[in-house]
């Protein structure tokens, strides 16, 4: 009977465990009998869980991992993390930037020279998608009133912020898997091409 008290004793510490932020383990290890299980091995189900729990945090952590391309310049820091080809001829590439300048940045630089650009305040309008293949530079598409389909940067980016970008362009022919991205003064990230569902 004193064995059974501690099991019990041993659930009722699990269950605040997993009220107090083991949700996520708990969700991902849903099953019919997994519940059984850490009954019969109390002792190991600890730290099976503080190992699984860690599993997790890792398992969180590799998307800046998975990043397509980073690079850095200015006290900024690019990264893409998805260059897709959409249906329609486009290609859509997404990613964050993370400000370490020290102050605030508004992205005035980034949305290009063109005067139909200005319309955009600070965005990522002035990118450009490189094809060294085919030889050719893609800009970032715009609507009829000369707003660019991309990100704009209200309000800025704070100091030590990160924030997400997107920007789309004309895709480059279907043998082009390849393209260098670049932005401003930012040094060109290259990319693989993916293709959409």
């Amino acid at each position: 009977m004193a064995f059974r008290h501690t099991m019990k004793g041993r659930t009722v510490l699990t269950a605040v465990a997993i009220t107090s932020g083991l949700v996520l383990t708990v969700a991902g290890c849903g099953g019919g009998g997994d519940g059984d299980e850490p009954d019969k091995n109390a002792s190991s189900s600890s730290p099976a869980k503080t190992e699984g729990s860690d599993d997790k945090q890792e398992s969180q952590d590799p998307g800046p991992e998975q990043a397509l391309a980073e690079v850095k310049g200015g006290g900024l820091t690019l990264t893409v993390t998805s260059a897709t080809r959409d249906e329609g001829g486009f290609v859509t590439v997404e990613g964050t930037v993370t400000n370490g300048s020290g102050q605030p940045w508004v992205g005035a630089d980034w949305r290009g020279d063109e005067s139909e650009l200005v319309k955009n305040g600070g965005s990522i309008a002035g990118a450009s998608l490189i094809d060294q293949t085919g030889k050719k530079k893609y800009l970032v598409l715009r609507d009829t009133e000369g707003r660019c389909l991309c990100t704009r940067f209200t309000g800025g980016v704070g100091s030590g912020d990160t924030t997400e970008w997107f920007a789309q362009f004309p895709a480059p022919p279907e043998d082009t898997t390849k393209v260098d991205f670049q932005v401003g003064a930012m040094p060109p990230a290259s990319v693989e091409l993916s293709e959409g569902e």
